[in-house]
């Protein structure tokens, strides 16, 4: 039986017991797959990290993701949490911590910025590995259905709803008003139903809803639904994120310009959380995808494998 050194951390808040949990396995040296899959699992939150040695030195770890049921290529809050965990203790497998670091992860390299007050590291920004992936539209009776809304709540003026990504894919759906967002109740069997229907390349139909400011347009409101994955909320989803905000971008009239997005998920679950991203855009053509926030200490320990 092994044994392995844990930290939780809640992300995208600076107050515990806000945002969005998450717990990292400091040294996952020694530990198979499917002993990642179940202390992930027995965590239960929407993600858990391993850290492991680089396979390339001049990278500053390996970072493998799960949630309770799959491995993930890539995912926002878990590299936020972590990289602020990894930033508390200075140094991980005999390697100093500077301000920048590169993990290695299944979707690629992921670029983080440590960012300090006061000589701390307080907050962490990463860089998505991948350019927009904008896939199918899925209709919106489908989507409806499977958040118990009317089709009249879902707003397409701006785009229908689709499947859209930066290194994880989400079906990214707009609603006309607040109510509509608070109103979102899941159907797991109908989940199950458009999955077959309108696969996503993690086959786990993901839901990412969101309500814009009218007098704001870049400050929003979201919410998060995975049923399939045992999330039955989150509450709060730097990927998902960040690829909403390269949607919004892309579809921007404006061809040059930094496009900041303020968005804020978990009120409904009395879990606020404040995600912010930058979206660079130059000559029509998106450039990197910067998504931050902040972090918050809550628990250390071992667990057992």
């Amino acid at each position: 039986m092994g044994k392995a050194d844990f930290v939780t951390v809640d992300v995208f808040t600076a107050e515990r017991f806000t945002g969005n949990p998450l717990a990292v396995i400091l040294d996952a040296r020694g530990m198979a797959d499917e002993d990642m899959q179940r202390v992930a699992a027995e965590f239960g939150y929407s993600e858990t990290t391993f850290i492991l040695p680089p396979e390339d030195p001049a990278h500053y770890a390996r970072v493998r993701i799960f949630t309770p049921v799959v491995e993930v290529p890539f995912a926002g809050h878990p590299n936020v949490g972590t990289s602020y965990v990894i930033g508390q203790r200075g140094e991980i497998f005999g390697k100093p911590v500077g301000d920048r670091l590169v993990f290695e992860e299944k979707a690629g390299l992921v670029e983080v910025t440590l960012q300090k007050h006061g000589g701390r590291v307080v907050s962490a920004a990463i860089r998505a590995p991948r350019a927009l992936e904008i896939g199918a539209p899925v209709p919106a009776e489908v989507v409806a259905a499977c958040l118990s809304l009317d089709p009249s709540q879902i707003r397409a003026a701006n785009h229908p709803p689709c499947i859209a990504s930066v290194g994880l894919a989400f079906v990214m759906v707009e609603l006309t008003d607040l109510a509509a967002l608070g109103a979102a109740r899941t159907d797991r069997a109908l989940f199950e139903k458009a999955r077959e229907s309108h696969p996503t390349p993690e086959n786990d139909f993901p839901v990412f809803l969101y309500v814009r400011d009218p007098a704001e347009p870049f400050r929003l409101r979201a919410r998060m639904f995975a049923p399939l994955d045992n999330v039955a909320e989150d509450p709060a989803t730097g990927s998902a994120s960040g690829a909403l905000s390269a949607l919004l971008a892309s579809l921007d009239p404006r061809a040059d310009g930094l496009f900041e997005v303020v968005i804020q998920q978990g009120v409904e679950m009395g879990r606020r959380s404040v995600i912010q991203v930058t979206v660079e855009k130059r000559d029509g053509t998106l450039g990197s995808v910067i998504i931050s926030g902040e972090s918050a200490l809550v628990m250390q320990g071992q667990i057992t494998f």
